[in-house]
């Protein structure tokens, strides 16, 4: 394994750590909204300048003093694992208003952890900043840039501090791409984060039985038959009238965006709730039908779940068969890890089919063969394919070369899937279907 740097993002609540991130980020996003404590679980990039490459890492703010709050502790907690470990720390205050106490207690615990600090004081395009500038010279940070960080100004600078405290064993090469990425999708409290941490074998995501304990998209890579795989844990999302407030309509934007670029769909639902709910519906006909992600049903809390709850889950599947019948589903604990070792092997299964190369020749004669023996009409009219070809893997994308194109609607086009599967192993894998008129 490569070695990497660790920058870490670290103040008091508020002082515009996301939005730093958001400014040197390329792609990963944290919310960003005026009010504290939206950052819970750390978010991280990996970011290269002048040759040197590090995670840049924005934490949930750090407190030095521990709280009776459950959650509020797995936060704190974790803020100073991240801090222990990092190779530079960058202690980020608000210029506008100055040293507070809590700056003053952070800045004295950062010199007793002995770490390379840059002092970053933010919002420096206001006069008020100017004002207070003396004071944080007294923080005792020999390293300090001014920034805005909305406006983008003096980042150069900041990135140059960095690289200049950085370790010399850091190497400048880009961790292994991953071969596909597979998303943790569903309502809250499924189990998504317990999940996501099981398969890493530690306390990446928090956990907590407050839902909507996630409020970003984190990923992380797992290394499985030495294939990089990246795992997208992402935020509960609810029916649009139960979505509340400034915040939560960001966590779900944050989940749909994280859906967009994944490969594999992982739909977790309760298995002691006694039935799939619509939104759960919803959600695997959008990852599965719209943007033809691969699929897998994972029923968890499966320590919970009881005879008469496995019943009507098995009725409400009946109901939902024609889709169900399409994917594979799994029942897993990951309270007492009952089938967590089945799912890796499992994902990769599943993105095997879904990467899988047909043969042209073999289709065209599968897919003509199939109209000799059950004939398809537009009125009177004979619907003919004349030449089918692959275009694509992940997702299966077969254009058929036709007569008419506007005959071959949604009914005939599912007429060809079902051919498709009955012939393949497809199960869990979408198919798309071009269909263009043949050339004369």
């Amino acid at each position: 394994m490569s070695a990497r740097g660790s920058v870490v993002i670290v103040g008091r609540l508020n002082v515009g750590k996301s939005t730093l991130f958001n400014r040197i980020s390329r792609t990963v996003k944290s919310i960003t909204l005026d009010y504290e404590g939206v950052t819970r679980d750390f978010i991280k990039e990996e970011v290269t300048w002048r040759d040197t490459r590090f995670d840049l890492i924005d934490s949930g703010g750090i407190h030095l003093r521990k709280s009776q709050d459950e959650l509020f502790e797995k936060i704190r907690t974790k803020v100073l694992q991240l801090v222990d470990e990092a190779d530079v720390i960058l202690f980020m205050v608000d210029g506008t208003v100055g040293v507070i106490p809590e700056d003053r207690e952070i800045a004295k615990y950062l010199h007793k952890i002995g770490k390379p600090v840059v002092l970053v004081v933010n919002k420096s395009d206001s006069k008020k900043t100017q004002e207070h500038l003396h004071e944080f010279e007294r923080l005792g940070f020999q390293t300090s840039v001014l920034i805005s960080a909305a406006h983008g100004r003096g980042i150069e600078d900041l990135l140059e501090a960095v690289v200049s405290l950085m370790p010399a064993h850091i190497s400048p090469k880009a961790e292994k791409e991953p071969l596909y990425r597979v998303m943790f999708l569903g309502r809250p409290n499924v189990g998504k984060s317990s999940l996501m941490n099981a398969l890493l074998q530690e306390e990446r995501a928090l956990v907590s039985a407050i839902p909507g304990t996630t409020r970003e998209a984190i990923s992380e890579q797992v290394m499985f038959y030495k294939e990089a795989i990246e795992i997208i844990d992402t935020p509960g999302i609810r029916r649009k009238r139960a979505v509340t407030g400034e915040l939560e309509p960001l966590m779900v934007k944050s989940a749909f965006l994280a859906l967009k670029k994944s490969d594999i769909i992982v739909l977790l639902i309760d298995g002691s709730s006694h039935a799939l709910v619509h939104q759960e519906l919803k959600l695997a006909f959008y990852a599965f039908t719209q943007h033809y992600k691969a699929l897998i049903l994972f029923v968890n809390k499966h320590d919970l779940v009881t005879e008469l709850s496995a019943r009507d889950l098995e009725q409400n599947f009946d109901a939902y068969r024609f889709l169900i019948k399409k994917i594979p589903v799994l029942s897993i604990s990951c309270k007492t890890g009952k089938n967590i070792g089945r799912v890796l092997p499992l994902i990769k299964k599943v993105w095997a089919r879904h990467s899988q190369t047909l043969d042209d020749a073999q289709l065209a004669h599968l897919f003509i063969t199939s109209l000799t023996k059950k004939p398809l009409y537009h009125k009177t009219r004979l619907l003919r394919i004349y030449k089918v070809h692959q275009l694509r893997t992940a997702p299966i994308t077969i254009e058929l070369k036709v007569n008419v194109p506007d005959w071959f609607g949604d009914s005939q086009l599912a007429f060809f899937e079902n051919i498709l599967r009955s012939e393949y192993d497809m199960v869990g894998v979408p198919v798309k279907f071009v269909v263009n008129k043949a050339k004369a």
